[in-house]
């Protein structure tokens, strides 16, 4: 099981922007596989080397990625992404600014759950018993506020609770994207 980090509130802007940025998402979902250095992600995004570097340390400047020296040879650089449980402010704490990088952020993360989604049923035929692996749930609950906060501490701790640590993955385990969308009705 891998450990649960604190929580982070981020609550600069700038770090919100960066987060927001569809190409550094892309570069994080490239991360979360495992190192790499900018020649390897620029291929992989068909993307220029220099255009890669460039956002590697903008993300680095902010935390979200750092450098593996163990792996560098000469000048290449190879990064890696750092986990984290981020979390953004309510929406009661935020400015306009980070209003807006919240928004593109969550449009941005919506396309990529289309995708993920696309991509899978397109793929199924191929995917031997892993094809019977997609979970779907839609309900209904009935919280206040406190509650589904609470309901949300939950669902990150059980995350955790079934994060293998590093190295400890079984070995036909593959990355499954989990995600959890909550949103109250309107009056």
């Amino acid at each position: 099981m891998a450990e649960q980090p604190q929580a982070q509130e981020i609550v600069d802007v700038e770090a919100l922007r960066v987060l927001a940025h569809p190409m550094r998402q892309r570069i994080e979902r490239c991360l979360r596989a495992g190192p790499a250095n900018s020649a390897a992600l620029a291929r992989q995004l068909g993307e220029s080397t220099g255009l890669v570097s460039y956002h590697l340390r903008r993300m680095a400047k902010h935390g979200f990625v750092e450098e593996v020296p163990e792996l560098a040879k000469g000048r290449e650089r190879w990064w890696r992404a750092v986990p984290g449980d981020r979390r953004f402010p309510p929406y009661s704490r935020q400015t306009p600014e980070m209003r807006e990088a919240l928004t593109a952020m969550h449009r941005l993360n919506f396309a990529e759950l289309a995708d993920l989604v696309g991509r899978f049923e397109d793929e199924r035929d191929t995917l031997g018993p892993w094809a019977d692996a997609a979970l779907f749930s839609r309900s209904t609950l009935r919280l206040d506020p406190e509650q589904l906060r609470a309901f949300f501490e939950e669902y990150i701790a059980l995350l955790y609770r079934y994060s293998p640590a590093e190295g400890e993955a079984a070995p036909d385990a593959r990355a499954v994207h989990i995600r959890l969308l909550g949103i109250p009705e309107g009056n």
